[in-house]
């Protein structure tokens, strides 16, 4: 029997890494929109730490795709992986990756008690979704440089999601 007809093999003994990554990032933002199952990030994580350790994440849209990987797990070291990789990705010229090192930047902070940079992450306070607090020395202009959009327009859109959450 070849390894090809064998059905058992793991998904990642049929992918090429990239292919992998970005199959790990769509899951991770997929899951992101649900509810988020802690196991599936585990694991998604944890393989993108085994594939960078092992030299598998070599171009920016592999970087890339690690990033939102890393972004959606649960840790610091795995915010803080995001953010080195996000940057990676940018220097290696891959575009999209500049709000990731925002997002991850932010998320990083939120997740050590701090007021975020760009305004990127919504959090539940008091049982309301807001941006918590952000950094005023951050302007729309370095948000701009990030891809970010203006503080006003992150506002709104937490807004937004506290009526939706209320209508339901």
């Amino acid at each position: 029997m070849d390894d090809d007809d064998n059905d058992e093999a793991p998904i990642s003994e049929r992918e090429e890494p990239s292919e992998e990554l970005a199959r790990m990032a769509r899951e991770a933002i997929e899951a992101q929109a649900g509810t988020v199952d802690m196991s599936g990030s585990r694991r998604r994580c944890q393989r993108v730490i085994d594939m960078y350790s092992a030299g598998l994440v070599q171009n920016g849209r592999d970087h890339f795709h690690a990033s939102w990987v890393m972004l959606c797990g649960e840790t610091q070291g795995h915010y803080s992986m995001a953010r080195m990789l996000a940057r990676r990705a940018t220097e290696m010229g891959e575009e999209r990756a500049w709000t990731l090192r925002a997002m991850s930047w932010d998320r990083w902070l939120v997740a050590s008690g701090k007021p975020q940079r760009f305004g990127t992450q919504i959090i539940k306070q008091g049982g309301r979704w807001s941006l918590g607090e952000v950094d005023t020395k951050v302007t729309d202009l370095d948000r701009a440089i990030y891809a970010v959009p203006p503080l006003f327009v992150q506002r709104q859109n937490a807004e937004q999601l506290q009526r939706r959450e209320e209508m339901q």
